[in-house]
């Protein structure tokens, strides 16, 4: 067999779910029988580090540092003096920890929950009013929680005592975002290993050697990924001179895009932007010696000393119809670990469960809000697949998994194809959980809301942003707080959570419209349309339409951003008519998770700052009234209709009422939850239950209304609009009879 192409995502990512570019792209390689062989080093590195012979050689390289003067007991912390302390309790529980975190034996809950099983250090500090957070989430989440801040103690004493800059995620963040120079994190990359990369090296050399790689291709999503990969890479090339090495993925797509540091390639030959599928293959045919290096696509070398891009290759990139289905064989998908670092519902279906993950459409099909990357590819570049396309990978990775929950990571997912993909699942009768990320659309109505739910589909993610209509219409994003409100509720009350990430910060935005989008996030979660959210501090970056001309938008970019040689994304920026933004982030932060947990709304918005904020202008019943505001939309005659139950039974009866009788029929409708009878004259009942046999959802076609009224119409019946539209056919809405 030819060498094959070793895929791999440096430590650290994420614990429950293998971060799925490797995943991606094996996908595809098969398409093309190119062999490849993938690992994720974070999950790997995690749990040979918190294993009780892990742990082991950590207490003892911790003791042994403070045997050789590098650390005394007097110098470390309380907290790290507690948990050397409590060694031997730590090595008895950490194996059973760890697989009741991998779903091995949820039996341990229990005993985890009672609170005197594991042993506690700093992090369980936060749990003064435990019942609070976890009251209503079961002793399943209670558990994970307490899990979770059993293994983050000891991450805290890694951190201290073996390496600064060690985390379960965002590892060596610090060194890496938005680096304009590269020379703090060479510097650390010349200093000896630390405890954590002999670890990963130790890793690394066993698939070397059994992999025996042409090409290794590593993956770099986030700038916590970075410092991992250079120290791999350094160290496959000083001890496997002859293998080359390519980095991609979404740090280098965003923060590299301007390369101009030579001394990134003492640790790879290669950096790649963009999608990956084309520039990949070519790069296997190049260490193949089959296709020349001024054949490579979008890619970064370095040349004569300087750093050359390579770009002149005219194949077009593959449609995402022929990358193939994500393959994650050779992950160890058992082997993950569902934590809950804090209790916010959204984050905890991040990590809790392992989720297969698809796209529905490359790029964005909306790709006008200005504060986004929309002027890069992955964004710019909108195209969706198919509903049966992704129905058929859908299978192939419930078959290939044996998982049949699916996280969609489209930037936003399109109304139009959520609706094709729900018919299509239903269709096939796949047991499924889903969700993805949308905008708040007018588009998503009761009905599709319903339609979704039906097909498994679980919760979604969405941009409130910040919560001022007019940002909003800076940010051009084409929704309203009256919308998203609507939306949230047709969302919400079909069983499907609503999670907002929530801006701060934006350029102009004023202190008064900060503390009224926290008013109307406020009334949101009191009107329980909204259950979990997260505010993120506004980021101008460099590929934004406020990063690429901040003066349109009233903000200044700081005299020192010149290009700099190495990562370009995040500018430092003045608000000259701004608030200080900042200021507001511990306050935002508080009042929502309180009001994720249904406390506090009566609390007066100051509370939550330590300095004098101005009063809302923000009316109480704000959110309320337009949630009351009737929503009345005429359906066009071409909209289609659905039926989703199941075929009723007819029973024709006579109705008789002083000394008059005619002749009525019984619809009898049987679902899961309960029994419901629909009376009708029996010419419009036998329409009714053949039309709604026609209308079916597993039928080939979907039926518009135009198709209904002409059929009624055809079967001699008159007043079609009044018999549609009023009771009792209308109470057939809550059992699948669908406008969509």
């Amino acid at each position: 067999m030819d060498a094959p192409v070793f895929l791999f995502t440096p430590p650290f990512t994420q614990l429950n779910t293998p971060y799925p570019a490797t995943a991606y792209l094996k996908g595809f390689l098969n398409t093309k029988q190119i062999p490849a062989v993938q690992a994720d080093l974070g999950i790997e590195v995690t749990l040979a580090i918190f294993c009780k012979e892990g742990l082991r050689d950590l207490f003892a390289f911790v003791a042994g540092a403070a045997g050789a003067g590098a650390s005394t007991a007097d110098g470390l912390s309380a907290n790290a003096r507690r948990i050397l302390s409590l060694r031997d309790d730590y090595l008895q529980t950490i194996d059973d920890v760890v697989r009741f975190l991998q779903g091995k034996i949820p039996t341990m809950a229990h005993l985890i929950a009672q609170r005197n099983f594991l042993p506690e250090a700093g992090r369980f500090a936060q749990l003064d009013d435990l019942a609070w957070a976890f009251g209503s989430m079961g002793v399943q989440d209670k558990a994970k929680h307490l899990a979770t801040l059993y293994l983050e103690d000891l991450a805290d004493l890694v951190t201290e005592c073996v390496d600064p800059f060690f985390g379960f995620s965002r590892y060596a963040e610090r060194l890496a975002r938005s680096a304009g120079s590269f020379d703090p994190l060479h510097t650390a990359l010349q200093g000896p290993p630390t405890y954590i990369d002999r670890v990963l090296f130790r890793l690394l050399d066993a698939y070397m050697e059994t992999v025996r790689p042409a090409l290794v291709a590593m993956s770099v999503p986030f700038p916590g990924n970075l410092y991992a990969a250079l120290r791999a890479g350094a160290w496959i090339k000083t001890h496997y001179p002859g293998v080359r090495i390519a980095m991609g993925g979404g740090f280098p797509n965003t923060e590299l895009r301007s390369l101009a540091e030579p001394r990134v390639f003492d640790f790879v030959d290669f950096v790649c932007l963009d999608d990956g599928e084309a520039p990949l293959e070519l790069l296997y045919r190049h260490v193949r010696g089959e296709l020349p290096v001024t054949a490579l696509k979008r890619t970064w070398i370095r040349k004569d000393g300087a750093v050359a891009f390579c770009n002149d290759n005219p194949i077009p990139d593959y449609k995402q119809a022929q990358t193939g289905t994500p393959n994650y064989e050779g992950l160890p998908l058992d082997r993950y670990i569902s934590a809950i670092e804090i209790a916010n519902p959204m984050h905890s279906l991040w990590n809790d469960g392992r989720w297969n993950k698809l796209t529905m459409a490359h790029g964005c099909y909306w790709g006008k809000c200005t504060f986004c990357d929309i002027s890069l590819d992955y964004i710019r570049l909108y195209e969706p697949l198919t509903a049966k396309l992704l129905c058929d990978r859908m299978e192939e990775l419930i078959r290939t998994t044996g998982q049949n929950g699916f996280h969609f990571v489209d930037e936003a997912a399109p109304p139009s194809l959520m609706k094709a993909l729900a018919l299509e699942i239903i269709r096939r009768r796949l047991t499924v959980s889903w969700w993805t990320n949308i905008r708040f659309e007018r588009s998503f109505t009761d009905d599709l809301c319903r339609l979704l739910r039906a097909s498994g589909c679980i919760a979604v993610s969405g941009g409130l942003e910040v919560a001022s209509d007019r940002l909003l219409e800076l940010i051009r994003k084409g929704t309203t707080v009256a919308q998203v409100a609507r939306v949230c509720r047709h969302f919400t009350q079909n069983g499907i959570m609503v999670h907002a990430y929530l801006m701060y910060g934006f350029p102009t935005q004023t202190a008064q419209e900060t503390i009224d989008s926290l008013e109307v996030v406020r009334q949101l979660f009191a009107a329980g349309v909204l259950r979990s959210g997260f505010w993120h501090l506004f980021t101008m970056t460099a590929h934004s339409p406020v990063g690429l001309d901040p003066l349109s938008f009233g903000v200044e970019a700081a005299e020192d951003t010149l290009v700099a040689p190495f990562a370009n994304n995040d500018i430092p920026h003045r608000d000259p008519r701004g608030a200080d933004h900042e200021a507001f982030g511990f306050g935002l932060a508080k009042s929502l998770l309180n009001y994720m947990h249904g406390a506090c709304f009566d609390y007066p918005l100051q509370k939550w700052f330590d300095f004098k904020v101005p009063s809302t202008k923000i009316s109480p019943d704000y959110i309320a009234r337009l949630l009351s505001e009737e929503e009345y939309a005429p359906t066009a005659a071409t909209a289609k209709v659905v039926w989703l139950g199941n075929t009723p039974t007819l029973r024709p009866y006579t109705k008789s009422k002083k000394g008059n009788s005619w002749e009525m029929a019984e619809l009898t409708f049987e679902d899961r939850r309960e029994t419901f009878h629909l009376h009708v004259n029996q010419p419009q009942g036998a329409w009714l239950a053949s039309a709604l046999e026609r209308i079916s959802v597993h039928q080939p076609r979907i039926s518009t209304l135009q198709d209904v009224k002409a059929s009624y119409e055809s079967a001699g019946l008159s007043d079609f609009d009044l018999f549609w539209d009023n009771k009792p056919v209308t109470g057939l809405r809550r059992l699948g009879l669908l406008r969509i």
